[in-house]
């Protein structure tokens, strides 16, 4: 099957929103377990961060629906997920969580850089 460009890139930039919204599920309540914040209970936290994440998952499935039909096998799918999620959660953790920055992140996205070509250089 030949690659569609247009829904490639169209599936990517899902996939960017939907994790955006995972993100956010999984790690907002972070926050509030630092000294001074509020507290919630476990129950409260689950409730909030599954309707966050429905957001997610009614971006990411239509995604990875696109993505199959414009070309992309599953481990090419796969493989551009954990690079978004690389690309979003790095942002995320140091802008809204206040983490400093380390030299690591940036091997560890090049690694993710290296598992794209391999994934993909049989069309290369």
């Amino acid at each position: 099957m030949e690659t569609k460009p247009f829904g490639v890139a169209a599936t990517v930039g899902m996939l960017v929103a939907s994790n955006l919204f995972m993100t956010f599920a999984w790690y907002w309540h972070l926050r509030l377990q630092k000294p001074g914040a509020a507290s919630w209970p476990v129950a409260a936290i689950v409730v909030v961060s599954w309707l966050i994440a429905l957001v997610e998952y009614s971006i990411a499935v239509p995604a990875n629906r696109l993505g199959a039909a414009s070309g992309l096998n599953v481990a090419q799918l796969k493989i551009v997920q954990e690079v978004v999620t690389v690309s979003v959660f790095i942002p995320f953790m140091m802008l809204f969580m206040g983490e400093k920055w380390r030299w690591d992140y940036l091997w560890a996205f090049l690694c993710m850089v290296a598992a794209v070509y391999f994934v993909n250089r049989a069309k290369l």
